[in-house]
């Protein structure tokens, strides 16, 4: 594969959103629109009655921002705007009224840490290590902090951050609630996914729709919150640190 994508598809009742980037589904803004957008039209499809986020590709769910896209920031409004694709494709997973899986066949950074944390229940591969890199290029995992803090606590959240040039193996985000199973192969993660997201589907919608949103009562907020997040990173990646970081890395 090599074009990037975002794709829905309905098989059974569960909307399976697929969200492609080679080469390690790093996202720019581009995509992270189009995934909002796919997210919100799932969450209005009747056809649908559960979500499953997932990325294409073995090895990585998801790097996080696209490098290439923070180098080209070049004001404070870009940068905002960037980052705020982030906040959106967040918000959409938290305003969602279906309950949302996340399939993460691969290791997991910045953003794409994320993205995991974001959706309602989480199943990983052994191979999905986690990372939140962001103070090695001078910024910090401000947006994403809210759902990252909401799965695994302030002191994980901490330690994850702090020790930013660390990959955490899967087992230590599957023991801190990031992940709920942890599974030895892609084939047997999809096959696990699969069946719990169609048994979800047997269930009273009425009944999961109030689910989710006693899951997520308390964070409507976020709309604004991720909003002022977004400028901080916006700002941020501005500075001569970072753009001195990102400089050296896209060499």
């Amino acid at each position: 594969m090599s074009t990037s994508y975002v794709h829905l598809n309905v098989e059974n009742k569960v909307g399976y959103i697929e969200f492609y980037n080679p080469p390690h589904n790093a996202l720019p803004a581009s995509l992270l629109a189009i995934l909002t957008e796919t997210i919100e039209t799932a969450a209005n499809d009747p056809s649908i009655s559960v979500i499953v986020l997932q990325s294409g590709g073995d090895r990585t769910f998801c790097a996080g921002a696209s490098f290439e896209e923070l180098v080209a920031i070049s004001n404070p409004e870009q940068g905002t705007a960037f980052f705020e694709g982030f906040a959106n494709v967040i918000n959409a997973l938290r305003n969602c009224s279906k309950l949302t899986i996340g399939r993460v066949q691969g290791k997991a950074v910045g953003g794409g840490v994320g993205l995991a944390a974001a959706t309602d229940y989480c199943m990983a591969t052994t191979h999905s290590d986690i990372k939140l890199s962001e103070l090695t290029i001078g910024i910090g995992p401000f947006v994403i902090e809210p759902a990252v803090t909401r799965k695994i606590g302030s002191s994980a959240m901490t330690q994850l951050s702090l020790e930013a040039s660390t990959f955490f193996s899967a087992q230590w985000a599957h023991d801190k609630g990031l992940y709920m199973k942890i599974c030895s192969s892609k084939e047997s993660l999809d096959a696990e996914v699969k069946q719990f997201a169609e048994q979800l589907c047997s269930y009273n919608p009425e009944a999961l729709m109030q689910l989710k949103k006693t899951i997520w009562d308390g964070t409507a907020h976020w709309a604004e919150l991720l909003k002022k997040r977004a400028a901080i990173s916006g700002r941020l990646v501005l500075s001569e640190f970072t753009k001195s970081q990102l400089k050296n890395r896209s060499k």
